[in-house]
């Protein structure tokens, strides 16, 4: 098995290292990471600028290459430029801090794994919920369980596979849940500073808004410490909606 993997945390995340680590067992492991963080980039592109690539070590080891682009970046040069043979499946992660709710969209976790999707590629994003002392052990065994599943499974083209889990340990998660996307979304605010030199700036803020009533929701899930699996897709058509949009006469 050929597995691309890529983050958004950076190629020196400890997220990065415990998911590469533990998807060697399933085959060969190719890490494409951007090299410093790029998180909430989304799903930019980098088209002006060249893109440098350089090996990253680890622990005095090779251990993949950094890249100076973006995650989606990282997954075109891994599959069309750094890989010799075309990748099984591509895994994004393991993010520090959970992508659910509106907040995929921002993810360039997620995005690492919708550029995958958008090549063809059966693919998974994986985050854990929290930014406070990660225990990545638990997320990182889920991901050699469900990437070893998809060997068997194939999904549906365009759809890629969303997964967060809580930060409790392995003993205590209850359990997987299938789960849609919440309505929730971040709570944003700037706080208006000024530098040394006098002048105006501003440095986003917030919170995550944790309400939501949807008990199918991925929020809910990861909240009552279970493993959330959304199915998610890249088309943003409004299908529901064309039968009235075409009764406008534009």
């Amino acid at each position: 098995m050929e597995i691309l993997i890529t983050n958004d945390d950076g190629i020196y995340a400890e997220g990065i290292y415990a998911l590469a680590t533990a998807l060697k067992k399933l085959g060969n492991v190719t890490v494409v990471a951007p090299d410093t963080q790029r998180s909430a980039v989304g799903h930019a592109i980098t088209i002006t600028d060249p893109l440098r690539v350089v090996p990253a070590n680890r622990n005095g080891k090779f251990f993949g290459y950094a890249a100076s682009g973006t995650p989606a970046d990282c997954v075109k040069l891994g599959i069309k430029a750094i890989m010799n043979k075309r990748p099984d499946l591509v895994v994004s992660g393991i993010n520090l801090g959970g992508n659910l709710g509106y907040n995929i969209l921002y993810s360039g976790t997620v995005s690492g794994a919708t550029e995958g999707a958008l090549l063809g590629i059966p693919s998974i994003a994986i985050s854990l919920n929290t930014f406070v002392k990660p225990d990545f052990a638990a997320a990182a065994a889920f991901a050699v369980k469900l990437a070893a599943g998809m060997k068997k499974r194939r999904l549906p083209p365009g759809t890629l596979l969303n997964v967060n889990l809580p930060n409790i340990p392995r003993a205590k998660i209850k359990g997987v849940r299938i789960t849609n996307q919440s309505r929730t979304s971040f709570n944003d605010w700037f706080d208006k500073r000024t530098d040394p030199h006098g002048q105006t700036y501003y440095w986003m803020t917030g919170d995550f808004i944790p309400k939501d009533k949807d008990s199918a929701s991925d929020l809910n899930a990861v909240n009552a410490g279970y493993i959330s699996v959304t199915p998610i897709q890249f088309d943003l058509t409004d299908f529901k909606f064309i039968p009235e949009l075409e009764n406008w006469n534009l």
